[in-house]
């Protein structure tokens, strides 16, 4: 899919995958001020202030743009059946083992890397990232997308146990969709107490009736805990036309509302 416009750019904001080399940069350097600077991560790109590797270049790149502030306020890559058939392998495969998951008859799509601007997590940026997200997966006849959803810890670790008592039992894939983390969370990093709560990408996985497939993968570079997310996309389907278009719509009107 190389429609850049996924979206109108008469709103406050704007979705469409990048279409220049500048703007996957400009985007790279969000990333590394999310996940570099902001949650510590050790990324080998960091020397020159940005996030990127290996897997970007076979990627499409979902931008929501701010189009008051000229700057970009959201993001995440695409990593689609076909692309990843010619890289290779999903990025997933590196942290679980994939093979019953791809099994499963359909074509799949990977997102990785999203992340929001600190000065736009309202709800707005997402929910536009998200209708965009959804669009894209329908007009390309994708059947599940695949994602990780991350965890930082608490002061006194993973709350893994306290995150598995906040999903609901139909949250919880199958045992023939189960997978096994390649890094498990160690028991000595490990904790109780619900500490960091549950972050708003995990929730709107959920809220879509997203499956967590399993334990989650200790990422020691990103400094998080990763679960593996399964969405059926005929359910983003359905919730995007009744629930995160309307949504989309009445976000970007009162964005305009209040600047007037």
């Amino acid at each position: 899919m190389k429609n850049p416009n996924l979206e109108t750019s008469t709103k406050r904001f704007s979705s469409f995958i990048a279409d220049s080399d500048a703007m996957i940069k400009t985007a790279q350097e969000l990333r590394y001020r999310v996940f570099g600077r902001e949650m510590g991560a050790r990324l080998k790109s960091a020397s020159e202030e940005l996030d990127y590797d290996e897997i970007d270049t076979y990627c499409d790149h979902l931008i929501v743009y701010d189009n008051q502030r000229n700057k970009i306020a959201g993001y995440t890559r695409l990593l689609n059946q076909e692309q990843a058939q010619l890289l290779g392998r999903f990025y997933s495969a590196d942290e679980f083992d994939l093979t019953q998951i791809l099994a499963l008859p359909g074509r799949f799509l990977e997102i990785g890397r999203t992340c929001v601007d600190p000065d736009y997590r309202g709800g707005a940026v997402l929910t536009t990232l998200w209708s965009a997200l959804a669009q894209y997966a329908i007009e390309g006849g994708y059947h599940y997308l695949l994602g990780c959803a991350s965890i930082t810890p608490g002061p006194s670790g993973y709350a893994v146990d306290a995150v598995f008592r906040h999903i609901d039992q139909k949250n919880l894939a199958p045992m023939g969709l189960k997978t096994t983390p390649t890094i498990p969370v160690p028991e000595h990093l490990r904790c109780r107490r619900d500490e960091s709560g549950i972050p708003p990408l995990l929730k709107a996985y959920l809220r879509f009736g997203a499956l967590v497939c399993g334990e989650p993968f200790w990422d020691e570079d990103f400094n998080c805990m990763d679960l593996l997310m399964l969405l059926p996309l005929e359910q983003l389907e359905q919730r995007y036309s009744k629930h995160y278009l309307r949504d989309s719509q009445t976000a970007n009107e009162s964005e305009i509302s209040a600047v007037l």
